[in-house]
């Protein structure tokens, strides 16, 4: 009997073994799954539980089992789930109160990361009011604009941003739009001061009837994303988007004993939907900064027990910049959250700061497709799975880059692109995996559907992003087509910015996109102009209409000029070529400028100049 039982386990260990070989994912694919399912059940019981059970109520829940835990720590202080389910009621009945707020109206957020944000929003779901979450970078034609295709009667915005708001706001009154300041006092003729009114307000619990209408499919919020043209589209999120984003969190590992650190802009759906929304989900804490620090990140970390941090590519790069110190492993990080590392800066980052299990993600705000790298495998952006395939299909097609247009065969549909090829990610719209697209944009919604695509009459969400699948069912982003470029973790159109351009003095054509910059993610905004018979480019006009008009991020850092700009047969402007050229002055004859931020102007771009650049001397 031992003799068989020694045999047994020792074929038991080489089946083990042998599996790891096979199957070395197996237990975390089979993880992930099973808490897919789990979150999946929850939410069709959602769906059916009368009245709708939102995230406002999870938030709720959680305020009655622990109202003296912290849920918010800003700045020095601490908020408790308590006080701040107080304040948000006080919000409510100010706001409706003073506007007149009723269920169903939209209301912009016009704020930076602060306290206030988040009370203000939770107010105005109590009332059941969609939020408009607006970019407080943006200005004047483009504020108008994402302020405008919400339909939204009412903005709340603060001092800080006041000077944005002024510049705007003769239009604003013409439009009859309310402006709320989170201040006690205001000179400005036309803005209501809110924080007085606040103070004012009862903070007792408010009537769940106010939200009677609210329903899994209802609108939650406007989050706001450049699409391939045009201003920022005013993405739809639904109830079910919200829940959908807050479960990453817990897909992820993390637990209702982490702390969550958000540095990324609450306007953005990673740090609101993945972030905040996480958070609520798991009845946790949230450390919030108004913006990211670099020299601070680890600091803050270790003063307030972060365990859990969110990122985009860039705030990594920027930590791996920053001067080695002895304590950088001294830390509680367990898992880091976001999305569009380099893989160089990815390995970079685990050796120096440690064992954090970085969970790479892939998704759009409004699109209907998403995944999550579960394995820490480097580079990858998520991984095939036979049960997530099945309930939200997706598949990768030919696309022919130079045409901007899936490949098609002789009868219309679109090919599908083989292992380990590139293709465009498209995700079948389905009443599981709806595409509800922009708010007062139909021509940019339809844009987004591709038809025909595996057979005749079916629909799908077209990403708009090229990715490859390896042998071993990883998936990894490969690029952005369409006219758009990202920089600094902003999306950016560049017919907008276009659009700036054509507005400084002598430029008659300009010709936007984004160029690599090495050491950098993403792309960084150059156009190719033309310009007015007998002008010569002027710095100073170039330079004060964008720094005026568009955000940091969005601004050209490089100008070429063209005597023409070169069209395709149907007129549009060629960008490949251009893309591939770059900005080196030693290859290019046309003549070039940098936006040099310090002296407010465009500059000729000299080689000595681009060295800087590229060896980093020259921030960009």
């Amino acid at each position: 009997m031992y003799v068989w039982f020694t045999a047994l386990a020792g074929l038991a260990a080489l089946f083990l073994s042998f599996s790891r070989k096979l199957f070395p994912y197996f237990a975390q694919d089979c993880t992930y799954i099973l808490r897919s399912i789990k979150l999946g059940a929850r939410l069709t019981k959602y769906k059916k539980v009368k009245p709708f059970y939102s995230i406002v109520d999870c938030f709720l829940d959680a305020a009655k089992r622990h109202p003296s835990k912290t849920f918010l720590h800003f700045e020095g202080r601490e908020y408790s789930y308590g006080e701040v389910d107080g304040q948000s009621n006080k919000v409510a009945r100010a706001l409706r109160a003073a506007a007149g707020l009723k269920e169903g109206e939209t209301v912009a957020l016009f704020l930076a990361n602060e306290p206030g944000f988040v009370w203000t929003w939770l107010g105005l779901a109590k009332l059941g009011c969609p939020a408009a979450l607006l970019n407080f970078n943006i200005r004047a034609k483009s504020l108008l604009h994402c302020f405008s295709c919400c339909g939204a009667k009412v903005i709340v915005t603060s001092a800080e941003l006041l000077d944005a708001v002024v510049e705007v706001l003769p239009t604003l009154r013409e439009q009859g739009i309310s402006v709320y300041l989170l201040s006690e006092a205001c000179n400005v003729t036309g803005i209501n001061t809110l924080l007085n009114k606040i103070s004012q307000a009862s903070d007792e619990p408010l009537p769940r009837d106010l939200r009677a209408n609210v329903s899994i499919r209802s609108t939650a919020l406007y989050i706001y994303t450049s699409g391939t043209t045009g201003l920022p589209k005013a993405a739809v999120v639904t109830h079910e988007r919200v829940w959908a984003a807050s479960f990453i969190q817990s897909v992820c590992g993390v637990t209702s004993d982490d702390i969550f650190y958000i540095n990324l802009p609450l306007y953005h759906s990673a740090g609101f939907l993945i972030g905040m929304g996480g958070a609520i989900e798991r009845g946790m804490t949230i450390f919030l900064r108004k913006k990211f620090s670099a020299s601070q990140f680890w600091d803050d970390c270790r003063k307030y027990n972060v365990t859990v941090m969110q990122y985009i590519g860039e705030t990594l790069r920027y930590l791996c910049n920053s001067p080695m110190k002895e304590n950088e492993k001294n830390h509680r990080v367990r898992i880091a959250i976001g999305n569009g590392v380099r893989t160089d800066i990815w390995k970079e980052f685990l050796n120096r700061f440690g064992d954090i299990k970085v969970r790479e993600l892939y998704a759009a705000t409004e699109g209907n497709i998403g995944f999550i790298n579960y394995t820490s495998k480097i580079g990858a952006v998520g991984r095939v799975n036979a049960v997530h395939r099945f309930f939200f299909p997706y598949t990768l097609i030919k696309f022919d880059i130079a045409k901007e247009e899936p490949v098609r065969n002789a009868e219309g549909l679109c090919i599908e692109a083989a292992r380990g090829e590139t293709g465009l990610l498209v995700g079948k719209v389905t009443q599981r995996s709806p595409f509800v697209g922009y708010a007062g944009n139909q021509h940019q919604t339809e844009k987004k559907r591709l038809r025909n695509v595996l057979k005749k009459g079916d629909l799908y969400f077209n990403t708009g992003d090229l990715l490859r699948f390896d042998h071993e069912n990883f998936m990894y982003f490969q690029d952005r087509v369409g006219d758009t470029f990202r920089w600094k973790g902003e999306n950016v159109a560049t017919s907008e910015v276009a659009d700036i351009l054509l507005m400084a003095h002598g430029i008659l054509e300009a010709n936007v996109y984004g160029v690599k910059v090495e050491g950098h993610e993403g792309r960084i905004g150059m156009a190719a102009v033309v310009l007015k018979e007998g002008e010569d480019f002027d710095c100073l006009d170039t330079c004060k209409q964008v720094c005026n008009y568009l955000p940091s991020y969005a601004r050209p850092r490089f100008i070429r000029i063209q005597p023409c700009l070169e069209m395709t047969g149907t007129f549009k402007m060629k960008k490949v070529r251009l893309v591939e050229e770059g900005f080196d002055p030693a290859h290019i004859e046309d003549p070039l400028y940098f936006l040099d931020s310090e002296k407010k102007t465009y500059i000729r771009l000299t080689e000595t100049i681009y060295r800087a650049i590229i060896s980093r001397e020259i921030k960009l």
